[in-house]
């Protein structure tokens, strides 16, 4: 997140409440492709933090990316994604592996891998996302997202 608008007149709670209002509304693979976006963002604010040496941001960008990789693996149907979710469920473990290399060696080459990986990905669901019918009935107020075929429900905070 800009950590500008914290100090803007628009302020953290108006912006606290514009990114709560954002989640709420939001479509399944809208949510997707936020959590994609706010992992690339968290990459970037490592890697910027890794240049200026600043160890402690850089873990907490690191572990925010982790948790944000973390909640797209979770997400995954694997009974009904199949091939694909197998696929990237081994993607996504690829990366926390890099993201927790680059945080012991204080490395940027992890870094701007799963930066491009991530981007690469978060480019097709942002497509998907577009194409995806709109729903005339949205729902209200906090909501879970049902895996298919599942039991399994998921709330979606970022």
């Amino acid at each position: 997140m800009n950590s500008g608008y914290g100090n803007s007149a628009y302020g953290k709670s108006n912006l606290a409440s514009y990114l709560e209002e954002k989640t709420l509304s939001a479509r399944p693979l809208e949510l997707v492709a936020m959590l994609y976006s706010k992992a690339i963002d968290e990459i970037r604010e490592a890697r910027r933090q890794l240049a200026e040496r600043n160890i402690p941001l850089r873990s907490k960008a690191i572990s925010k990316a982790c948790d944000l990789i973390g909640e797209l693996d979770g997400s995954l149907n694997m009974e009904a994604g199949g091939d694909l979710s197998e696929r990237l469920r081994g993607l996504y473990r690829y990366c926390l592996v890099k993201l927790l290399d680059a945080n012991l060696h204080q490395a940027d080459e992890p870094l701007a891998e799963v930066l491009g990986l991530l981007s690469t990905l978060s480019e097709g669901w942002q497509a998907i996302a577009k194409t995806e019918p709109i729903s005339e009935s949205r729902p209200t107020g906090r909501w879970e997202v049902a895996a298919e075929a599942t039991d399994q429900a998921h709330s979606w905070t970022l």
